[in-house]
């Protein structure tokens, strides 16, 4: 990707499963870039949280209502020239074309890694309403980004330096010019 300001992205979703770094990864990377951060956990209604401390699964219908009201920021972010990253777990196909419904201005960040790991990390995590126990219906929910979305697919085995200056690198983009297309478009 070249860096013509028509070009750039105005979003970046970091997707992945619960205990992927999409928050750790997403905020490093608003930083990097200059971009404010959303985290989608905002978005979820309090039935969903509810429902998911109790240890119970989300169902599509419980997802539809969170994933527009992400949706409709994305929108606002980039209607008003503005650029953002946010995290949130679109895990399949359906949920990331909610998300992106045919922009072109916006990218899928996919956070690619084993379910050991992620688990390992999980296990560490403290204070989070997404229990260690849901993550095997994560993952089989999990539809990885095919190339027709054109994601960037990155390894989270890696530190997280490593990772965000992979994912920079794949969208062809530096701090400065990121500042720049800020400028430019305010």
């Amino acid at each position: 990707m070249d860096n013509d300001i028509s070009r750039m992205p105005c979003a970046l979703v970091v997707m992945g499963v619960s205990g992927s770094g999409k928050s750790t990864i997403g905020e490093k990377l608003a930083q990097r870039l200059g971009w404010s951060y959303e985290d989608g956990d905002r978005f979820h209604p309090a039935s969903n949280v509810a429902k998911m401390s109790a240890g119970q699964p989300l169902t599509d219908e419980d997802r539809w209502p969170w994933l527009q009201a992400i949706a409709n920021e994305i929108d606002r972010i980039c209607e008003a020239g503005e650029h953002a990253v946010i995290a949130c777990s679109a895990l399949k196909r359906p949920y990331r074309d909610i998300l992106v419904h045919g922009r072109h201005d916006v990218r899928i960040i996919y956070l690619q890694g084993t379910q050991d790991l992620i688990a390992s990390r999980l296990a560490l995590r403290k204070g989070h309403f997404m229990p260690p126990g849901l993550l095997a219906s994560q993952f089989g929910t999990l539809e990885p980004p095919d190339a027709g979305e054109n994601p960037v697919t990155v390894s989270i085995d890696a530190p997280i330096e490593t990772i965000v200056d992979d994912i920079v690198r794949q969208l062809g983009l530096t701090p400065a010019d990121s500042e720049a297309n800020s400028r430019n478009r305010s």
